[in-house]
Formats: structure tokens, C-alpha cells, sequence
């Protein structure tokens, strides 16, 4: 199965408003933006949607991440479309997911992945 990697980007509120993402982000001035970055086998639109009304599996357990959920505002293809060129299964993208989030803190955005 083929994975994918999407950035959302995040209400400013996040920084303000919840510790736990302002302490993972020392390094943000406010100049850039809020992203949340993650891993889907679904496409990145689908999983977006996902996250913005709560997902839920069978057995009822929350499948949403908290900061896509409460302050996802839309997607930033231009920072993954170029990633998703290359076909990846869950263990690449995880990896992908972590090297693109650590890539846009170095650039000076405010990022949470998992």
C-alpha cells in the first residue's frame, strides 16, 4: 500500500494557546506559519477532511490528531507535492514524515508531527 505525506496549516492560536506545541518550538519568531505534518494512505484531501470532523474508528477510538482537528485551517500542497512523487510504503513515509517536519522547523516554521 502506498503512503503519503501532507502538511496542514495551523490557526496561529496554537502557538498561544497550547504550551505543549509552544514548548516543541523554541526556535519560532511568529513569521512563518503553524503546520501540523503527517502520514496518510489515504490522499492528503481525504485525510484532511478526517481530521476536521473528528474521525472515529469501530471500536470508537479517536483517529484524528487534536491540533489538525481544533486548528487545521487547509492543506499546503506546495510543501509535500514533490515528496509524493515518489511512491512510499508506511515505514518510508513515517521516516519522510519526520525529516519534512524537521526540515520546516529548520526554515523557521512552528511544526507538530507525531
Amino acid at each position: 500500500m502506498s503512503h503519503k505525506v501532507y502538511v496542514i496549516e495551523l490557526s496561529k492560536k496554537v502557538f498561544s494557546e497550547n504550551w505543549k506545541f509552544r514548548s516543541a518550538n523554541p526556535q519560532f519568531n511568529g513569521v512563518l506559519e503553524c503546520l501540523y505534518v503527517g502520514m496518510t494512505s489515504k490522499s492528503p484531501d481525504e485525510r484532511f477532511q478526517q481530521h476536521k470532523t473528528a474521525y472515529k474508528n469501530a471500536k470508537g477510538h479517536d483517529l484524528s490528531s487534536y491540533y489538525p482537528w481544533k486548528y487545521g485551517l487547509y492543506l499546503r500542497p506546495s510543501l509535500y507535492n514533490e515528496i509524493n512523487q515518489i511512491k512510499m510504503n508506511r515505514e518510508e513515509a513515517l521516516r519522510m514524515e519526520a525529516k519534512l517536519a524537521w526540515d520546516l522547523r529548520k526554515k523557521g516554521y512552528a511544526v507538530w508531527f507525531n
